[in-house]
């Protein structure tokens, strides 16, 4: 067998061996066909004596190792994975000189075949691709903030989301994979789902419990606003239609060989990675619930301020509602009129708009049944103590105050606001008596006459 000498292995294509490999091909066509044919006949009597694995094979590892010993090095994946793929290749064009299955199999047995095997060292190889493709998402993912990107072509607004699904793409890449270590690429595969959800879920319950940053991985939670988890609903809805979709659909064609039973297995294991990111929905869309909330509360919390403004001054009884009700709902109406918000589908965004405005009405009505609550125990002690220093003074405590009390007022400045509030709901699409909350609300401070029908 020529070696480097003749240029068959070695030379200055590098430690590349296609172009060796078709060489060889030549060679053994015009060289060794012909003892091959004899070698492979019963009765030629060399039939004991593989001619094509421990003449040939033999040959050509040798040649190999001593001209290219860096063809084997896994330490440089791409040109390792190039000469594999060539290898096999070669094998079985080698194997296509066996005139059976048996002898294909009588070949593969061959203690040079398994030799010639040993050289790739294929759990290296995986090793440095897990190391390469886990460690980009890692790098994507480890960035202090979410980073949007515009014009990409997979429609994802953020750059740790196409991190992502670039990374997914890599395992299963012509460049990449290795079939015989399918089963480590699934796995890798599965891994990167579950880190970038675990990603997610430190941000989203570090943000609920209000320790942001102080958990790995939540990092990206200290600046963000909700117009930036609008960007994250979208790329969680893009993430599963297309790890659902056309990236399922690649794996198992690549995997095509396989049996039934293991390509469900495959196929139920991609989908629960997909249900995994599509959980993680309603925990993003809690948590841009739970921010407007509290972004509403500023303006709510200004209600206190309506005892104040009738205890102490002796105003008359209200006919328009307050300042704060307009501000109540501006940061739900802000995130809904912001660029981004065109990322959100409709149906989610009817759900963030239903979501918000239960609870803020929730909250709104906590605030005014404790407003009211406190404000008739406190005219209940006053009037006890009115009536207690009558009966010193000798005058009569039958005599019932006609005049308006304070509570009466606050109730009516409430039901104005109630009202203007409910004018506010209905301009974003949501129908205010269809929230219990608001219904609570009206019957506790609607007027007698006014308690049975909720209008505006």
């Amino acid at each position: 067998m020529p070696q480097s000498s003749s240029g068959v292995v070695g030379g200055a294509s590098g430690d590349v061996l296609e172009e060796d490999y078709i060489q060889i091909k030549q060679y053994i066509e015009k060289d060794c066909k012909f003892l091959l044919e004899i070698s492979s006949t019963e009765n030629s009597g060399l039939h004991v004596f593989s001619f094509l694995a421990n003449s040939i094979l033999k040959e050509v590892l040798l040649a190999m190792q001593k001209g290219k010993p860096g063809a084997f090095s896994p330490g440089r994946p791409k040109e390792f994975l190039k000469n594999y793929k060539s290898s096999l290749d070669f094998l079985a064009h080698l194997e296509g000189y066996c005139p059976s299955r048996s002898a294909v199999a009588k070949f593969r047995a061959e203690a040079v075949y398994n030799e010639f095997m040993k050289q790739w060292n294929i759990g290296v190889y995986f090793s440095l691709r897990f190391q390469e493709i886990a460690g980009a998402l890692d790098s994507a993912l480890t960035v202090a903030g979410l980073v949007p990107i515009q014009g990409n072509s997979e429609a994802l607004t953020l750059k740790q989301s196409v991190s992502l699904l670039e990374c997914l793409r890599s395992c299963w890449g012509d460049d990449v994979l290795v079939i015989s270590c399918s089963d480590k690429f699934l796995r890798l595969s599965l891994q990167l789902l579950s880190r970038y959800s675990n990603w997610l879920s430190a941000g989203l319950a570090a943000c609920k419990a209000g320790i942001v940053g102080s958990k790995p991985g939540s990092e990206w939670a200290i600046s963000t606003v909700p117009d930036d988890l609008i960007y994250i609903i979208h790329d969680l809805n893009c993430l599963v239609a297309m790890v659902s979709g056309d990236y399922l659909e690649r794996v198992l064609e690549l995997l095509n060989s396989c049996s039934a039973e293991v390509l469900d297995l495959v196929k139920q294991s991609i989908l629960q990675g997909g249900k995994s990111l599509r959980d993680l929905i309603p925990l993003v869309m809690s948590s841009i619930i739970e921010t407007l909330v509290e972004n509403s509360m500023e303006d709510l919390r200004q209600l206190k301020g309506i005892t104040a403004t009738y205890r102490m001054t002796n105003k008359p009884l209200p006919v328009r509602h307050s300042p704060y009700v307009s501000g109540v709902l501006r940061p739900l109406k802000a995130l809904l009129d912001g660029e981004r918000a065109a990322y959100l589908t409709r149906e989610i965004r009817n759900e963030l708009v239903q979501g918000a405005a239960f609870e803020i009405t929730e909250r709104y009505h906590i605030l005014a049944a404790d407003l009211i609550s406190v404000a008739r125990k406190t005219e209940s002690s006053l009037q006890r103590i009115r009536q207690g220093a009558q009966r010193r003074a000798g005058a009569s405590s039958d005599v019932s105050d006609h005049n308006v009390s304070n509570t009466d007022k606050i109730c009516m400045q409430l039901f104005l606001d109630l009202q203007e509030y409910g004018r506010n709901l209905s301009a974003l699409g949501i129908e205010a008596a269809n929230i219990p909350a608001y219904r609570s609300m009206w019957q506790c401070v609607a007027p007698p006459d006014r308690q049975n029908t909720i209008n505006f």
